[in-house]
């Protein structure tokens, strides 16, 4: 069993953004407005109403310099005083209050894995448009590339109340059905054809997609900012005794049959849930980048708070 194995037992429900019943009703107003009230409203202030704590740097202006810190990034390193000093010095950028974000979304097939009410999807969903919104807000321009086994849709960026809701029509759209395989490098060698100006990008995917990727995310990490969350769910690491249930992987559409309730075989899933975690983070950090990840059972304002605190102090 593959590590984005589906129990079946487990998950149940129609891959759009929460149940099926309320799915129908769900418009990208209505969506856009349920998460300013639970949570842009909580941020308001705190996060990103001043969005230089999450996102300062991202832009071409020297602020200033300072000494070398431990953690700092390498890219930003002055050379030429460093050279004159013999201490190594780093840039520091004043952040781009116009500049351009682009959304890169996993619509893949192992993003339908979770919670009925809270699959992966939907909170990729709720990222991207909390995202869009505050990046939106503070005057900038935001773009969207959709991809699943392939690359999908590219969204040109734009500005306003108008641009989020029309990324989020997108994504509430009903997939296209029969799609395995997580086109990943395709979609990161597309944004490194189309992205022409430093911009933010932030990569919203779980990252279950074969190798290849690693190469275009480096390319695309030293010219722009980019910033990787992944989406998980924790049944991908502990899976709860169920008995015996019918195992999917999403990507691939193989079906076994698994005893959940055998302690070696959750053990053996979590030995192979932890490697995989371990060369994601080996894989992002070689590119300069740290893993955040946002679970389904997660609060997304207590999520956002921990990769905007992070990011401050990586800074």
């Amino acid at each position: 069993m593959t590590g984005n194995a589906t129990p079946h037992g487990v998950v149940s429900g129609d891959g759009r953004y929460g149940d099926h019943r309320r799915s129908q009703a769900l418009t990208p107003e209505r969506v856009l407005r349920r998460l300013e009230w639970r949570v842009l409203r909580r941020l308001d202030g705190r996060l990103l109403g001043d969005h230089r704590t999450m996102f300062r740097g991202s832009g071409v202006d020297v602020a200033d310099l300072r000494e070398y810190q431990l953690g700092d990034d390498l890219r930003h390193i002055d050379w030429n005083v460093t050279a004159r000093t013999d201490v190594t010095h780093v840039r520091e950028y004043l952040e781009d209050r116009e500049a351009t974000a682009w959304l890169v979304l996993d619509g893949s097939a192992s993003m339908d894995f979770g919670p009925v009410r809270r699959r992966k999807h939907v909170v990729l969903v709720e990222v991207a448009a909390v995202l869009a919104q505050l990046l939106s807000r503070g005057g900038n321009r935001v773009g969207a590339l959709l991809f699943d086994s392939e690359l999908r849709e590219t969204i040109p960026p734009g500005g306003g109340r108008n641009q989020v809701l029309r990324i989020l029509s997108r994504l509430l759209r009903e997939r296209a059905g029969g799609q395995t395989g997580t086109d990943l490098e395709g979609a990161l060698r597309a944004a490194i054809g189309i992205l022409r100006r430093r911009s933010l990008v932030v990569v919203v995917s779980d990252f279950l997609a074969d190798d290849g990727w690693q190469r275009p995310l480096g390319l695309l990490a030293r010219r722009h900012d980019v910033v990787a969350v992944q989406v998980v769910d924790p049944r991908e690491f502990d899976l709860p005794d169920a008995g015996l249930v019918y195992v999917e992987d999403a990507e691939t559409g193989e079906v076994i049959l698994v005893d959940s309730g055998d302690a070696a075989f959750r053990a053996r899933l979590r030995e192979a849930a932890d490697a995989r975690q371990a060369a994601l983070a080996a894989d992002l950090g070689t590119a300069g980048l740290d893993l955040f990840t946002v679970a389904t059972d997660e609060d997304l304002v207590r999520a956002l708070f921990r990769i905007a605190d992070l990011r401050r102090r990586r800074r």
